[in-house]
C-alpha cells in the first residue's frame, strides 16, 4: 500500500494535534512541566487571559494529560492545583524535541534559555531517532509506511457500488 492509498482518518499525527495543537496549550503544559501548578502562578508567568487559561486546563483535564488537586492556604478558600498525569509524562519528549529544534534552528545566539536535565545523573537529556536495531538515525533516513491499523483509501468503484 502506497502513502497516497492510506486513509488518513485514524492519524495518529491528527489526534495528537487535536488534543494539543491549539495555541497556548503546550506552553500550559510546559508551565507544569517546569512545576508551576496553580491557576495565578500559570497565568502570570504566560501572559495568558484567565478566560482562555480555564478552558484549556478544562480540556487538559477532560483529555487526561492534567489532574486537579485542592489546596487551601491559611484563611483561604480551597483553590484546585494542576498535576500531570502519566499520560502526559509520555507527552514531554514533544516538548523536549521542540525545544531542541527551537535551540538548534532558532535559539539565541548566546545559548539555549533552557537546558532538560536528567534528575538521577544531572547528565544533559536530548531527544533523539533510534531504530529497534539500536542505532540512532537522521530524520532523512525516516521513511513512512502502513503499519497494523492502516487504512486504504475508498476505491471509486467501491463507493459507487
Amino acid at each position: 500500500m502506497e502513502w497516497r492509498e492510506l486513509d488518513l482518518g485514524n492519524c495518529s499525527v491528527a489526534a495528537t494535534l487535536s488534543l494539543v495543537g491549539e495555541r497556548w496549550t503546550l506552553l500550559i503544559m510546559r508551565e507544569v512541566f517546569a512545576g508551576l501548578h496553580r491557576f495565578d502562578e500559570i497565568a502570570d508567568h504566560l501572559g495568558v487571559s484567565r478566560r482562555v487559561l480555564s478552558e484549556r486546563l478544562r480540556q487538559l483535564v477532560e483529555a487526561g494529560l492534567l489532574e486537579r488537586r485542592s489546596y487551601q492556604e491559611a484563611g483561604q478558600r480551597s483553590r484546585p492545583e494542576y498535576h500531570l498525569t502519566s499520560h502526559a509524562h509520555d507527552l514531554q519528549w514533544v516538548l523536549a524535541a521542540l525545544l531542541q529544534y527551537g535551540d538548534t534552528h532558532l535559539g539565541d545566539p548566546a545559548g539555549a534559555p533552557v537546558l532538560l536535565h536528567h534528575s538521577g545523573c544531572g547528565g544533559q537529556v536530548h531527544v533523539e531517532l533510534r531504530c529497534s536495531c539500536g542505532h540512532e538515525v537522521p530524520g532523512s533516513e525516516v521513511e513512512p509506511g502502513p503499519g497494523p491499523g492502516a487504512l486504504r483509501v475508498p476505491s471509486e468503484e467501491a463507493t459507487l457500488s
